[in-house]
């Protein structure tokens, strides 16, 4: 029950920030739209985001955390704060140098992620460059973050981690509506917004951290047994706990070789997927990590099995009529959050046709967060890094597979073709993160599973009944005024949610199904 609690606590801060997200996509889009000026942009910011994610949110902390738990197991205060310490000195002075890199040599460090630009030559590429050199420095900030949100998340500090993305959306939506308009290049803006935003984030959490009395004192560790570990663990889940973002990464780069305004499509139907995935995904991933690192050490492999697969049972019930959700609305949702001013409606038929070959994979998203942290507890991370290269290679034979087919069929939207390849890679790896953890014993189904696949389909198949029927036309929506379009929009999501809800019922599922295992 404590593990649901948590969950719908971090999931509701996610709310506050995913909600902040789409005005910040919303102000992009008015403000900006889907030009080669905010493929500069989004580029500039992915690199460092995606830096974040496979070393802040990914390997570093799936590496700290169970040490980390591990130390606080052992009761020794001394151990904990010492640990803590070293670890804060050597990731700040590794990243400073790592930084320090990125900004002198901003315009290399792009040619690997836009090579299309750059051979094409076009003015994109440098308008990137000179922003990277401003929001690199992210990756230091965010990364410090992390460090303070892991040790926030292992002593049960879920809601300050979880809030910590609100300043990011607020910082970039001042920066457009407020700095934009005094530059030269107005959308420069929103570089210097992102490096606001980290400094902001990391001072957020120090309030938490000396009240805990683990404000880290840096101090540089190389040789410490715990930075060593941790280290030694970092190595294969740099690949294996962040596949899905080097995936997007490599869409990325292949869509610097088609039209410009792809990059853009990609990006506003990625954070239309980012959705579910950061409110139900992330928020799952960051509370049962800890605390299946907590029943590995206790060597309570039923406990561990029981929670791994409370997790998947959740993730079920929601993600699949998400995912569908996302497919039959993408247009609309598009069109009521974006398609105004500088975002026209040949974007809001591009980027749909992207964000439903997205959302065909959120249900396996989703559920590669949920099965690796049940290697990652056990301090197994050679095997999730053995799948993900898998995935990862199959994903990149899928892009061109993908992509080739699209364009010789002279089909309109290429790009579609790169998020359909991370959707299917994204089941891959699911699907051999399942495989090997019922082959290990460390996962056992528990009853009940047939009842809850059997309510959830044929709720699912109500709610596509019941959208369709309700849907229109969609010139309707192109027609309407933004208060009509929200108004429109949410009473047919309610709508969906509703009928999907009762059919659960129908079909049987109670709150006991979903609480068991949730301790």
């Amino acid at each position: 029950m404590q593990l649901l609690k948590s969950t719908a606590k971090v999931g509701a801060a996610t709310i506050t920030s995913r909600i902040l997200g789409f005005i910040r996509d919303v102000v992009f889009a008015r403000y900006f739209g889907a030009s080669a000026e905010t493929d500069a942009f989004f580029l500039a910011f992915k690199i460092p985001n995606f830096m974040r994610r496979l070393f802040a949110e990914g390997s570093f902390s799936l590496a700290f955390v169970p040490v980390l738990s591990e130390v606080r197991a052992s009761g020794d205060q001394r151990a904990l704060r010492d640990l803590v310490d070293h670890v804060a000195g050597t990731l700040a002075a590794i990243l400073l140098a790592i930084t320090a890199i990125g900004v002198l040599a901003a315009p290399l460090v792009l040619a690997i992620f836009a090579p299309g630009w750059l051979i094409d030559g076009r003015p994109e590429f440098w308008l990137s460059a000179d922003m990277l050199r401003i929001t690199f420095p992210y990756i230091l900030l965010i990364s410090m973050t992390a460090l303070a949100g892991g040790i926030l998340n292992t002593f049960d500090r879920f809601l300050v981690p979880a809030l910590t993305p609100v300043l990011l959306n607020v910082s970039l939506i001042a920066a457009a509506v407020l700095l934009s308009v005094r530059m030269d290049v107005p959308v420069k803006a929103l570089a210097w917004g992102v490096l606001v935003a980290g400094i902001a984030q990391l001072l957020i959490q120090v309030p938490a951290l000396v009240k805990l009395g683990l404000l880290p004192r840096p101090r540089w560790g190389w040789r410490h047994p715990g930075v060593r570990k941790i280290l030694k663990l970092m190595i294969p889940t740099l690949i294996g706990s962040s596949v899905a973002q080097v995936n997007l990464m490599l869409d990325i780069v292949i869509a610097t070789f088609l039209v410009s305004g792809s990059v853009s499509w990609l990006y506003y139907s990625d954070r239309l997927l980012e959705f579910p995935l950061g409110v139900f995904g992330v928020a799952l991933s960051t509370v049962i990590l800890p605390n299946l690192s907590r029943k590995f050490a206790r060597q309570n492999p039923r406990a561990f099995s029981a929670t791994l697969d409370w997790a998947l049972r959740l993730a079920f019930i929601i993600t699949l009529p998400a995912a569908l959700g996302l497919t039959l609305l993408a247009s609309p949702i598009l069109i009521t959050l974006f398609q105004y001013q500088a975002f026209q409606m040949s974007d809001v038929e591009m980027a749909a046709l992207s964000l439903s070959a997205y959302a065909a994979g959120l249900p396996a998203f989703i559920a590669v967060k949920v099965l690796a942290p049940g290697f990652y507890a056990r301090q197994d991370t050679k095997t999730p890094v053995k799948i993900a290269i898998t995935a990862m290679v199959s994903n990149m034979v899928l892009n061109f597979a993908f992509v080739g087919s699209l364009l010789a069929l002279d089909f309109k939207g290429p790009h579609t073709g790169l998020a359909l390849a991370s959707s299917v890679a994204a089941y891959i790896n699911a699907g051999l993160l399942y495989r090997m953890l019922r082959k290990q014993d460390a996962y056992r189904p528990e009853d009940g599973w047939g009842r809850v696949i059997l309510s959830v389909v044929l709720a699912c198949l109500a709610m596509v009944a019941a959208l369709l029927w309700q849907f229109g036309e969609l010139a309707h929506w192109a027609d309407a005024s933004a208060r009509v379009r929200v108004t429109r929009l949410g009473l047919l999501i309610l709508w969906g949610v509703a009928v999907y809800a009762v059919m659960l019922a129908a079909g049987g599922l109670r709150r006991r199904h979903l609480e068991k295992g949730a301790s």
